[in-house]
């Protein structure tokens, strides 16, 4: 029997970065993001059309999840395809996820086209994805554990033995704390809390 392996590792950048790519009078600012959710998202798009409000377009893609299943593109009033997708097509050449890019472009006056259009957005968005560094991130959640003070000692034995970070312990008549536990060891781990007749959420 074939056992199969779960890849739960995958990149993403280490933090905000900026690029810069010009064309004829025009400027393409881009700025990149870690995130982890499209809220987020929303949130650096709106900050960007405040901070940049006299700018022309504000196109933005996405990629999100350990898998990438979660994305976005748009181009905010540029021609179909001449701006969200040579972003997002950005990310997805670097091997990332977990990562929002904004391109903010000032009009120089002349037209680009859009070959132009689609040059100048993966410019702006490779020099900015350059600039912000790579860090390999682990896919997995944060379980709560709830159980009587005397599982306490299996419990913690049970996060030495699997090396599971924890956080929000409680240790009273009735006990709980949170434990991360990744992709490849869930199964493990709730065959493991079964056995110790204890609840997760």
């Amino acid at each position: 029997m074939i056992k199969m392996c779960v890849v739960d590792t995958y990149r993403s950048i280490a933090g905000p970065a900026q690029g810069l790519f010009r064309d004829k009078g025009s400027r393409f600012i881009a700025l990149a993001y870690p995130v982890e959710t499209e809220e987020e998202v929303r949130a650096l798009l709106a900050k960007a059309r405040k901070e940049y409000y006299d700018a022309r377009h504000h196109c933005c893609a996405y990629r999100i999840g350990h898998d990438g299943s979660r994305w976005r593109a748009g181009d905010d009033g540029e021609p179909a395809g001449s701006a969200g997708r040579p972003i997002l097509g950005r990310i997805d050449a670097a091997g990332l996820s977990d990562v929002a890019v904004i391109v903010v472009r000032y009009f120089g006056g002349i037209k680009l086209g859009i070959p132009g259009l689609v040059r100048a957005y993966k410019a702006a968005a490779s020099d900015a994805l350059s600039a912000a560094g790579v860090v390999e991130k682990v896919a997995g959640e944060w379980r709560r554990l709830d159980f009587p003070y005397s599982s306490l000692p299996a419990v913690m034995k049970l996060m030495k033995d699997m090396s599971l970070p924890q956080r929000a312990q409680s240790f009273r008549n009735e006990c709980s704390l949170e434990a991360f536990v990744r992709l490849s060891a869930e199964k493990d781990f709730l065959e493991r809390i079964k056995k110790l007749g204890i609840f997760n959420d």
